[in-house]
């Protein structure tokens, strides 16, 4: 187990840190968020009965975590003073121009997400890894059509809302 659990966390390790930044604008939450889905996902291990791909359950398991952690971080005081809101950019790397663009345009879009409701963040961030609208439904508990009209209004939403930004 302790082998598979490994193997997993590395092969979902990019999807789990998106799923993370999905959730999460400040980096030290968003490290501890991470931490908190891997142990989640280390337990939830045992409880899969491959009725899905190990993928579709990884997500599953780190977006109920997202939504659990959330919903605490919510109720508690806000005080940001401590640490940084964004990422800390490391200072060995030269950014070019067109890699400052898309990195800003990556950081708009999950400001965006971020904005949305929920379901519809959870929706989307599966959809952006590829799963598709039956997969997404099994995951979120909702049926293929309405993960196919959230994630049409949502994509919508989040066109408009870049476009004003």
């Amino acid at each position: 187990m302790s082998k598979d659990f490994r193997q997993i966390l590395q092969q979902h390790a990019a999807l789990l840190g998106r799923v993370s930044a999905a959730y999460e604008a400040n980096f030290h939450l968003r490290q501890e968020l991470l931490q908190e889905i891997s142990l989640a996902v280390w337990q939830a291990l045992e409880k899969f009965k491959g009725e899905s791909s190990v993928k579709t359950y990884v997500l599953r398991v780190a977006h109920n975590k997202a939504i659990t952690h959330v919903a605490y971080h919510a109720k508690q005081p806000r005080n940001d003073s401590y640490c940084e809101i964004e990422t800390p950019q490391p200072s060995h790397l030269t950014s070019t121009d067109v890699q400052i663009a898309q990195q800003q345009q990556i950081q708009t879009m999950l400001n965006e997400i971020r904005k949305m409701p929920i379901q519809t963040r959870q929706v989307v961030t599966m959809s952006m890894e590829g799963l598709s609208y039956s997969e997404i439904a099994d995951a979120c508990g909702i049926s293929s059509t309405n993960a196919g009209v959230i994630l049409n209004r949502a994509r919508k939403t989040l066109m408009e809302n870049i476009h004003h930004a």
